[in-house]
């Protein structure tokens, strides 16, 4: 529960903490059991939170999937939760590339690919960078 009293977890997540610090598997499944039932542990719950504040942070769809399977989230529940709006994640990437760069677009190759391998790094897909990089302030 005090796991659980800081943030929200993951079942995976969970189960890896709580064998960590030694708990019997068989009486950590059966205690997962009964925090789902209450109601007191979600996957679902887990998701749409995690997805939010990544988003909200500036990261990009690839790198929020590739974080929420690490945390043993099943495809059908990223899938359910990540915004597949492609212009929704060029937008999101357009306004990271302005926070950290300004509204001025790159001026030569150099700037180009510093301003595209940040954004890779937050975890946006090529169209994504593509569209952040092209887009002029009157856009």
């Amino acid at each position: 529960m005090d796991l659980l009293a800081r943030r929200e977890h993951s079942r995976i997540e969970l189960r890896r903490k709580l064998a960590a610090r030694g708990f019997p598997q068989p009486l950590v499944d059966a205690q997962l059991d009964v925090l789902e039932t209450e109601n007191l542990l979600s996957d679902q719950r887990f998701t749409e939170g995690f997805v939010a504040y990544r988003a909200a942070r500036g990261q990009g769809p690839l790198k929020i999937r590739y974080e929420l399977r690490e945390r043993g989230v099943s495809d059908h529940l990223v899938t359910q939760f990540m915004d597949s709006d492609r212009q929704i994640w060029c937008d999101r990437a357009l306004a990271v590339r302005r926070k950290r760069f300004g509204t001025e677009g790159p001026e030569d190759i150099r700037e180009r690919s510093r301003q595209a391998r940040f954004l890779a790094q937050r975890g946006f897909e090529q169209d994504h960078i593509r569209f952040a990089l092209d887009c002029r302030e009157t856009d």
